[in-house]
């Protein structure tokens, strides 16, 4: 445990104030990131053949694993420019990965509620491969503007603190 943990016998307030400013960029890039992925969803739900019933019940399952990853990776974003690209390439590889991942475990939770009879995992799991093979350019755009948008209403991170001098 490092003195960034709350539960840490040598945690100290960090007077930078640079873990409220990533806590803060962390929920920025989760509304972020689910603002970007219901267009998104919606237009690979109309590229699947689906009824809009489904589609819908689709883009809200997928919607917390999206924003989940734009929390994780927002952070990140308000580095360097190096990691900005990085950052970037990651959400436009995660994000589609992060929304099936949802759609498989709402899938199976719905499969437990309703009895053996629905299998609805295995079909969104396959709708939702194809769904984001089919849109995959809009997700790269999507990415690039996440962290257009990210760096320009978030301020940057504060340098880290200089570390200690380790003696062995």
């Amino acid at each position: 445990m490092g003195p960034s943990n709350p539960w840490s016998p040598n945690w100290r307030p960090d007077p930078s104030g640079g873990r409220l400013l990533a806590i803060r960029a962390a929920r920025r890039g989760a509304f972020l990131a689910g603002l970007l992925y219901v267009p998104i969803g919606i237009a690979g739900a109309l590229t699947a053949t689906t009824e809009p019933s489904l589609a819908a019940m689709v883009i809200a399952i997928g919607l917390p694993g999206v924003a989940l990853l734009g929390a994780g990776l927002a952070p990140a974003a308000l580095g360097s420019r190096v990691d900005a690209v990085v950052v970037g390439i990651a959400l436009a590889i995660g994000a589609p990965v992060a929304a099936t991942a949802s759609l498989v475990i709402g899938g199976w939770v719905i499969d437990s509620w309703i009895g053996d009879s629905a299998l609805l995992a295995s079909p969104i799991l396959r709708a939702g491969v194809s769904a984001a093979l089919g849109i995959a350019p809009l997700v790269g755009l999507a990415a690039a503007a996440w962290v257009t948008i990210l760096r320009r209403i978030s301020p940057p991170l504060p340098p880290p603190p200089p570390s200690a001098p380790t003696t062995l």
